[in-house]
């Protein structure tokens, strides 16, 4: 068996996610269906993590075996049999070992808001233009995520994860042509964290929280003290990081 990465983008607004699950469509289900049309044989794919309703994603991996060797053209031809939505970038053999999901080193996400009333981004990030945000307290918070790893409060409630240890590289908001855009990189996510992460920001922007008191939040380990959830439409996977291959 051969391995190979693919490395594909999409727009999330069609999906219920990126995992496979039942009776609804996802990109995983798309992309294995193409593939197994493709090499004649059932393709199971892992990919490098799982996105929400919604989201979005400018750079995704994922890995696959198969028995045949993949010609030169083959991401060019898999994009002909791809909803429009979705698109390959390129497929390339790695090692048996390597592994798109736990060989990870880190993962990217950005979340955009439109501080106006936008027809053309409303699947595309979160208007919030009859707020006014304060940038520089969002900021000032942001270097409180650095000080901590367990983020249980700002995790999906009932799910299996073993740990909500994460540890963050980087978090900051910066100035946009039409808003704010927020970028946050860490060694792995929780379900919903970025998202509640950005919820939360967005109220000490709003000036309903202070900065200092994101510490209080997450050393509370309760979903129940953070904001409410930011919606999908503004979050996008925008690079995902490993070691052993050339990117």
């Amino acid at each position: 068996m051969l391995r190979y990465f693919i490395e594909f983008a999409y727009h999330g607004k069609n999906y219920f996610g990126y995992q496979v699950q039942p009776n609804e469509i996802s990109v995983q289900q798309e992309l294995e269906k193409a593939l197994t049309t493709m090499l004649r044989e059932p393709i199971k794919s892992t990919g490098a993590g799982r996105t929400d309703t919604g989201v979005h994603a400018r750079q995704m991996f994922a890995h696959f075996d198969t028995e045949r060797k993949i010609p030169e053209d083959f991401a060019y031809r898999l994009n002909s049999f791809l909803p429009p939505d979705i698109g390959i970038k390129r497929i390339f053999p790695v090692a048996d070992d390597l592994h798109a999901r736990f060989s990870a080193t880190h993962r990217t996400y950005e979340y955009y808001i439109t501080c106006e009333k936008d027809p053309f981004t409303q699947d595309s990030a979160w208007q919030l233009w009859r707020r006014k945000l304060d940038i520089v307290k969002m900021n000032e918070a942001c270097k409180f995520l650095f000080e901590y790893e367990d983020f249980t409060s700002f995790a999906k409630l009932h799910t299996d994860n073993r740990t909500n240890n994460c540890k963050i590289y980087k978090a900051f908001w910066e100035q946009t042509a039409s808003g704010l855009k927020f970028t946050v990189s860490a060694d792995r996510f929780l379900r919903n964290m970025v998202r509640a992460i950005v919820g939360t920001m967005v109220e000490i922007g709003a000036g309903k929280i202070e900065p200092k008191q994101l510490r209080t939040i997450i050393e509370g380990k309760n979903r129940n003290l953070a904001g409410t959830s930011a919606p999908p439409q503004g979050l996008y996977l925008v690079e995902v990081g490993y070691n052993l291959i050339n990117q």
